[in-house]
This record gives structure tokens, C-alpha cells and sequence, in this order.
């Protein structure tokens, strides 16, 4: 097994389980992502409401697992697994405790939300390795940690750790496993049709053709659904919203 899949409550967590080596990303990996994506994208919002990604002891993720990695089908399921998390209708945190690095920073940034412990240390050591990574995720690295960041990792060949990224805005928060599931659950109570709405909003932020009128219609959806006359109703009456994503 190279993930390791629970729940708790309305929470999915997605744990990268070789702690042998470190956590290293393998196809078999890849492989085991992809089907917990697409659990959650069918599973429905009754059961699904946020996804927890994170590593066993003693990593997130030290990075590719490069016996037998190469371009080609490990490439493709890579970028697919990256953008599958930002596809994904809930919200998405990774709990990052020890080494995130190359495809560990690379599952790190593709996700909505980051909590780190103060030590973990974040970086894309592709140089060290003679690789170049795709274009995804450099423009990825340079949105979600700023284009300063970007630059330092991938062309200084630097390290963060997750107090410094944490200063900077790329850490949300600072905290461990335990962190991120309080969070995670306290998201889970959110209007699931509004954060699935804003997911696909800031996942299009340079509109594409189709994209315009699929973020106005996740809008349209929101505004009409049962949830907003929930939450606009609980607010008056002074209680928690109880949505359904309906």
C-alpha cells in the first residue's frame, strides 16, 4: 500500500505511506492518488466535504522515487495528479511535517491550503539532478509562493523551511497533522457549493475559453441553492448554518 486512505467524519485523508523512502513518490503511487481523486469526486458531498493530504514518518514527501522514473507515463500521471487536487469540488490542505521536495513540493503547492510544522523544509532540488520540471508547476511555485520564492528554488537551487514560507504567505498555518484536521473539520461545516465555487474560480484565475461561463454558473448554482437560503437563515436566527451542498 503506498496510500493510505481513512476517514474521519466528512474528512478524507490521504496519506503517502513508504516511509522506507521517505515517502518517495513512485507510479504506483501516482496510481493510488488518482483513485483516491476519483473517490472523492464521486463519493458526494454527504460523505466528502475536505481532503487531508499528508506522509507518514519521517517525510511529506522527499520527492520522486527516481528507480525507474522517467519521462513519459510517470510524467502525464504526475501532472494529472497535480491538477486533479485543484479539480477536486472540496478543499484540499496538505499537513506537511519533515521534507517536502520535488514532487513533495509539487503535491504541496497543486493543493488549496498548507500547514507545516516550523522545521519541515520545502524545496525543488531539480538542478542538483540535472531535470527541469514542467511548466505547470513552475508558474504553480510561482503563484502560490510568489515569484521570488520560485526563483530561489528553482534557479538558487534553495530550501525554505516552513516557518520562513509560513512568514512569506505560502504556509497558511503552522501546526501538525492534528492541525490540519481541526481545520480541515471546521471547513467541512462551510457551504460546500461556495467553496466548490471559488476552488474553480481561482483555479481559472487567466480565463480560458469555457472556464468564464463555468465559474458564472457555479455562482448561478450557489446563489439558487438551498444553501444560501440556509445560511442567509441561520445568520438571522443566530445558530450554525447546516448546509447540504443542495
Amino acid at each position: 500500500m503506498t496510500v493510505r486512505i481513512e476517514t474521519v467524519g466528512r474528512v478524507m485523508v490521504l496519506t503517502l505511506d513508504r516511509p522506507q523512502r521517505r515517502n518517495a513518490v513512485d507510479h504506483a503511487t501516482l496510481l493510488a492518488l488518482l483513485e483516491a481523486q476519483r473517490e472523492v469526486a464521486t463519493a458526494g458531498l454527504d460523505a466528502v466535504r475536505a481532503v487531508v493530504l499528508t506522509g507518514a514518518a519521517p517525510a511529506f514527501s522527499a520527492g520522486a522515487d527516481l528507480t525507474g522514473v522517467e519521462e513519459g507515463r510517470f510524467a502525464e500521471d504526475l501532472a494529472r495528479t497535480l491538477r486533479g487536487f485543484g479539480e477536486l469540488p472540496v478543499p484540499v490542505i496538505a499537513a506537511i511535517d519533515g521534507p517536502a521536495l520535488g514532487a513533495g513540493a509539487q503535491l504541496a503547492v497543486a493543493v488549496d491550503l498548507r500547514v507545516a510544522t516550523p522545521s519541515s523544509v520545502v524545496g525543488v532540488p531539480a538542478a542538483r539532478l540535472g531535470l527541469v520540471v514542467d511548466h505547470w508547476t513552475v508558474r504553480r511555485l510561482a503563484s502560490e509562493f510568489t515569484a521570488p520564492v520560485a526563483r530561489a528554488m528553482l534557479v538558487g537551487a534553495e530550501t525554505y523551511s516552513g516557518e520562513r514560507l509560513h512568514t512569506l504567505g505560502a504556509i497558511h498555518r503552522l501546526g501538525n497533522l492534528d492541525a490540519a484536521m481541526e481545520w480541515a473539520t471546521t471547513l467541512s461545516g462551510l457551504a460546500p457549493l461556495t467553496l466548490s465555487g471559488h476552488k474553480l474560480a481561482l483555479e481559472h484565475l487567466q480565463p480560458e475559453p469555457g472556464t468564464v461561463e463555468a465559474v458564472e454558473a457555479a455562482r448561478r448554482t450557489a446563489w439558487a441553492s438551498d444553501d444560501a437560503v440556509e445560511g442567509r437563515t441561520a445568520f438571522l436566527e443566530k445558530r450554525p448554518a447546516r448546509f447540504t451542498g443542495r
